[in-house]
């Protein structure tokens, strides 16, 4: 049981008897004795010197601590919405004067076309969600928030609490990551496209398809940068073209050789165009563009291109290579005239234009006289020289739609498109007496001369007249020319209309 406290004792009171008035027995007088002496006074109980209340501060300043430690943003708002509180100071480059009374959504970043998660006024408790706020200095930051509303004892939501954490370096690395990952499944589907093709230009135009639908531009191309600049056009183009864009293009190219660009093309169409030089000569550049009044190319897209155009310089060094290798399949290395093969090719497909078209074709065939005595008296390095100088005498004589060929040897064979006996006579005689003046300097030591002997065949429209037909003809009048003499011409009788 509790102990019960003593109750307070009385001073002693004095007493004095003094004589009645009326002489009758003395009154008794109670006076006050005089206090005892007051005890010490006791110390004041001071805010400073509470324990208590101490031990309020101590944790005041221990969850003040924590705070600063576990985020870099701390905040109180009012049922308006305004900051009452915020935490550090400066707080994310803000004096906590500068927002106190302000509206919290002033500091929010809105981005077009998304919803925008408001942490200063949440309806309920929130963690890890996050929000782009503004800096002083125009930039912007990601805080990942953990925040409550404050409600009033009857469940209204007067304010909000809560707490951010700078998450932009992360953001930034999972943009990154996210970046690489898309340009990475972009760049493995233009592979895949590509892989489905054998020839480097449908190589190229699946390329700048595939590239096209990735990255939603109106028009893309590959330019040659050097013809282009002459006259703006394009090696290989997909989508909608614009003359403007790869205009546009090869001046930024001018301004920056080595690296990718953007600009604003006069019609309003952005572009960006990324060089892609050759590594086999060539200087091309990728070009792409969006439809007038649209955004600019951002960093990811930018990358995008950049790998993408080092993946279409492959394929036009590969495109170069295939060109090369046909050309030198077609071509003779010594003369650079067609070789047998290519001219009996092209041959064909005249054949059929001339058939359609009802118009007859000549086929001659050109032979050198003494050219074994050239080759025996002063080497084949004269024989070489004399080849290819009739090589270019039957060029500068031919129209630029005829053909011109080394058989293989000593012997030539020329197809004249729509000329007929009379045609094909007169230029006969014009080789006739043009070769041996193209070779004079290489006669051989014996004295003889190099001559040509050559035989006329005529296609005519309508008739059954094949490629060996033709050209037995054709020989069979050359060897006509070469027993008549030599350094002379025939024209095989036949079968005209």
């Amino acid at each position: 049981m509790p102990k019960a406290q003593a109750s307070p004792t009385r001073a002693p009171r004095a007493t004095t008897r003094a004589a009645a008035p009326d002489g009758g027995d003395t009154a008794v007088l109670e006076r006050p004795a005089a206090p005892p002496p007051a005890p010490a006074p006791l110390p004041t109980a001071t805010p400073e010197t509470t324990p208590l209340h101490a031990a309020l501060l101590d944790s005041r300043q221990r969850w003040r601590d924590l705070v600063h430690l576990a985020a870099d943003f701390a905040f109180e708002t009012d049922a308006w919405g305004r900051f009452v509180f915020v935490s550090p100071d400066p707080a994310l480059g803000w004096p906590a004067a500068t927002l106190l009374g302000q509206t919290a959504e002033l500091l929010l970043v809105e981005t077009p076309g998304e919803p925008c998660f408001n942490p200063f006024r949440p309806g309920g408790p929130v963690r890890r969600r996050r929000a782009w706020l503004k800096r002083p200095d125009g930039s912007s930051l990601c805080l990942t928030f953990a925040a409550a509303p404050l409600l009033d004892p009857d469940g209204r939501i007067i304010g909000a609490r809560g707490v951010g954490q700078d998450t932009s370096e992360q953001e930034r690395r999972e943009a990154e990551v996210a970046g690489a990952l898309r340009r990475g499944e972009v760049l493995d589907h233009i592979l895949w496209r590509m892989r489905k093709e054998v020839l480097a230009p449908r190589m190229m135009q699946a390329a700048l398809d595939a590239l096209g639908h990735a990255t939603g531009c109106e028009g893309l191309a590959m330019v040659d940068i050097f013809a282009a600049a002459a006259e703006p056009g394009a090696l290989y183009a997909s989508g909608r073209p614009s003359d403007s864009a790869v205009a546009t293009a090869l001046a930024l190219v001018e301004q920056q050789p080595e690296s990718s660009s953007q600009g604003l093309a006069p019609d309003g169409r952005m572009v960006l165009v990324c060089p892609a030089s050759s590594r086999l000569g060539g200087a091309a550049a990728l070009v792409l563009w969006r439809a007038p009044g649209g955004r600019a190319w951002d960093g990811d897209e930018r990358m995008l291109a950049g790998a993408t155009a080092a993946i279409l310089r492959v394929i036009l060094e590969h495109d170069v290579l295939q060109r090369e290798m046909a050309r030198q399949a077609r071509t003779d290395p010594l003369t650079g005239l067609l070789n047998r093969r290519a001219f009996l090719d092209e041959l064909a497909r005249r054949f059929h234009r001339l058939e359609v078209d009802g118009l007859p074709g000549a086929l001659l065939f050109v032979d050198l006289d003494n050219f074994k005595a050239l080759n025996d008296t002063r080497g084949h390095d004269a024989g070489d020289e004399a080849l290819r100088g009739i090589a270019r005498m039957l060029q500068r004589h031919c129209r630029a739609t005829d053909l011109v060929a080394r058989l293989g040897g000593d012997e030539f064979a020329l197809w004249l498109d729509g000329a007929d006996e009379f045609a094909a006579a007169e230029r006969a005689e014009c080789l006739r007496t043009a070769g041996p003046e193209a070779v004079a300097h290489l006669t051989p030591q014996d004295g003889s001369k190099i001559t040509l002997s050559i035989g006329v065949a005529i296609r005519w429209p309508g008739l059954v007249d094949d490629i060996d037909e033709l050209m037995g003809r054709a020989d069979q009048a050359m060897y006509d020319a070469k027993r008549s003499g030599r350094g002379a011409w025939r024209v095989a009788p036949n079968q005209g209309p």
